[in-house]
């Protein structure tokens, strides 16, 4: 229980759901605010679910799951409507306040928590992170930095050969380089070995990616990639197992936690790879193994490299890492994800719920890490 500055009376901790956003990735964001509506312990938090439609404006959503579900056909949004809720922190006061047409500002009380369950720009990216350090509001998950630095596939993998992890060969392509010369950009990246997977630099759930065999492929797949973001990498295929784990932060001053690895196994039935379908909407696609069939020093050594790359960016909170474990017995980072899907089938709880952290108990612990943290510098 927290103290109501007002009235100095015990009250539950005012958890707001933040979902939804401006980025490609607005659908996955609502579907993973499903699970957490769901999950969530009500009795224990005073949850105030708030969306935020394609357009940016913010308002209070229902705390429903089932309107934020996948239905057949059909990916959830959120719309944008007459009442725009803003978080305050003029004064430290950290208010959720509602403005309405011919109404005086409205305050929706106290807020506590965010719960950020954005994936993608202006959400996974450090902008929102900024903006709730700005209003001195704690929340859920890695901080400005962090969220920047994982959000971007190029700058993630120069933190994480500075921290001495093996990092596979890519190439970059940025707006300005690819406007002066494609035919330069396509002649360095064809140096790579094929298959190459072709990607938005700053986006996720596998949205805009392209995996080419051949050069002809790849003019497409960079134009493809380019709808979500100019910038684009262009990452050479690793032949290997892909294996997961999941990262927590430590409490206090101990180190980060890390669950049983995972392996994702994609099934037979037209996924080539762990494609969206694959993630979000077919569910018989994929399968976890976790712990994942692994000598006992490939576990040991894989769940030491995750907590080395989620310090390498600086992440709070959660992230998931995924690694290639190739027939040379080396493991390869392929990335980081600052805030991993959050379905009930999404690998990061997964993960928790098979190494002793049902899905309820680790959103409890991720409320009572950000509680527990300080704002400001850390």
């Amino acid at each position: 229980m927290t103290i109501d500055p007002a009235s100095s009376q015990p009250r539950k901790p005012r958890v707001v759901v933040l979902f939804g956003g401006r980025s490609s990735e607005h659908s996955v964001s609502c579907v993973t605010a499903a699970g957490v509506l769901e999950a969530i312990d009500h009795s224990k938090y005073d949850v105030v679910p708030v969306g935020i439609a394609r357009n940016g404006q913010w308002s209070l959503a229902s705390v429903d799951p089932e309107q934020w579900s996948l239905r057949s056909g059909s990916l959830p949004e959120v719309e944008s409507g007459p009442e725009t809720v803003v978080l305050s922190g003029e004064g430290g006061s950290r208010e959720l306040v509602a403005h309405a047409p011919d109404s005086l500002p409205k305050s929706m009380g106290r807020v506590d928590v965010v719960l950020p369950l954005l994936h993608g720009p202006f959400g996974e990216d450090g902008t929102l992170q900024g903006m709730l350090e700005m209003a001195d509001i704690r929340y859920v998950g890695a901080g400005v930095l962090a969220s920047a630095v994982g959000m971007d596939k190029h700058y993630m993998k120069v933190v994480f050969a500075a921290a001495g992890l093996a990092v596979g060969p890519y190439e970059v392509i940025t707006d300005r380089q690819w406007n002066r010369s494609p035919e330069e950009c396509l002649s360095r990246v064809s140096g790579l070995a094929f298959p190459v997977f072709v990607k938005p630099a700053r986006a996720g759930s596998s949205m805009g990616i392209t995996r080419v065999t051949e050069v002809s492929g790849l003019r497409p797949a960079i134009e493809a990639a380019r709808e979500h973001d100019p910038k684009v990498i262009v990452e050479a295929g690793i032949s290997g197992r892909e294996i997961e784990v999941a990262v927590l932060q430590g409490r206090g001053n101990e180190d980060p936690r890390t669950s049983q690895p995972g392996e994702i196994a994609v099934r037979d039935g037209g996924h080539d790879w762990y494609d969206f379908e694959a993630k979000y909407v077919d569910g018989a696609a994929a399968e976890l193994s976790c712990p994942a069939d692994l000598p006992d020093d490939v576990t040991t050594r894989v769940r030491e490299l995750a907590a080395v790359a989620f310090d390498a960016v600086g992440a709070e909170g959660l992230s998931r890492v995924d690694f290639f474990y190739t027939v040379d017995g080396e493991l390869v980072i392929n990335e980081i994800n600052t805030m991993p899907g959050f379905t009930p089938i999404s690998m990061y709880p997964q993960m928790w719920a098979k190494s002793g952290l049902p899905y309820t108990e680790l959103i409890d612990e991720l409320i009572t890490l950000a509680l527990e943290r300080r704002t400001g510098l850390r």
